[in-house]
């Protein structure tokens, strides 16, 4: 039976034997999110069954495929859709797309979610930077005999998420004048919206956000030494914040609404990113 780092090179090779490009950078584009793959000059899509060991996406709105092209004359390789806890993967299945990235030579990442809002100054549609986390899933891609060829036994989190990169951010979002708030994000396990309850335990621990992704993603990055940057959308206010049901047809209008500025967005830091590598 092979192990996750060999079955993590043998994606990579696949990957970077279709393209001529050598991207630092890598892309996960969440539930809304997706179209800014489609973007990309020079590109070349794989979907993620011609991956070996590659999770399936079953959720709405994750096309499942592995883009890889330019971006602001920046090589990427963007992720249109991620896998999730809730749809049965573990969390080194989800982690594992990371750890592909860590393979292909990628060097930074760029996560992005769809999020509930729970801070009441967030309003639905906001883009939100992640300073920090809370994982409340149950679980870290780290359980289980440590494999030293992607990174230390005990990884520390104390930045995992880049704040030069944030401070990058926050630049370029000042000069195209989008609002870029900045909070922490909350990790439930889903995939049933959270309740009234669960809301306001969230809140009163620190959380400015709720989702049901990215945690896994970053502590796999962090392990392998990738730097983080992460974005929310705000697609809905979380459960209890506004008086009215939630469903994903909400985010994924929310996300297309949002979709142009946060593709500006995007495409004005990653040239920032790639002088920091």
């Amino acid at each position: 039976m092979t192990d996750q780092f060999t079955e993590a090179n043998s994606a990579a090779e696949i990957l970077l034997s279709r393209t001529a490009l050598r991207p630092k950078i890598g892309l996960v584009l969440g539930s809304g999110l997706g179209a800014f793959a489609d973007s990309l000059t020079e590109a070349t899509a794989v979907p993620y069954v011609d991956i070996p060991s590659f999770p399936q996406s079953t959720a709405i709105g994750h096309a499942g495929r592995m883009v890889i092209g330019k971006a602001a004359e920046v090589d990427v390789a963007a992720m249109q859709g991620r896998v999730h806890l809730y749809e049965g993967y573990s969390a080194h299945q989800v982690a594992f797309p990371i750890r592909v990235f860590a393979r292909m030579g990628i060097q930074a990442v760029v996560i992005t979610n769809a999020a509930g809002g729970i801070n009441l100054d967030f309003s639905q549609g906001a883009l939100v930077l992640i300073r920090d986390h809370i994982n409340l899933q149950g679980t870290s891609p780290l359980v289980g005999p440590n494999d030293d060829r992607f990174g230390v036994r005990f990884p520390d989190m104390t930045h995992a998420y880049s704040r030069a990169y944030r401070e990058l951010a926050r630049e370029e979002a000042a000069k195209l004048k989008i609002q870029l708030r900045e909070g922490v994000y909350g990790a439930l396990l889903g995939p049933s919206y959270e309740t009234p309850a669960e809301i306001e335990h969230l809140r009163r621990i620190g959380a400015d956000l709720v989702g049901m992704s990215t945690v896994a993603e970053v502590i796999a990055a962090r392990h392998t030494g990738l730097e983080v940057l992460a974005i929310s959308c705000v697609t809905n206010m979380a459960a209890g914040i506004l008086d009215q049901p939630l469903s994903h047809s909400e985010v994924m209008e929310t996300g297309e609404r949002v979709k142009s500025t946060f593709e500006t967005l995007l495409r004005a830091v990653l040239p920032g990113i790639a002088q920091h590598l």
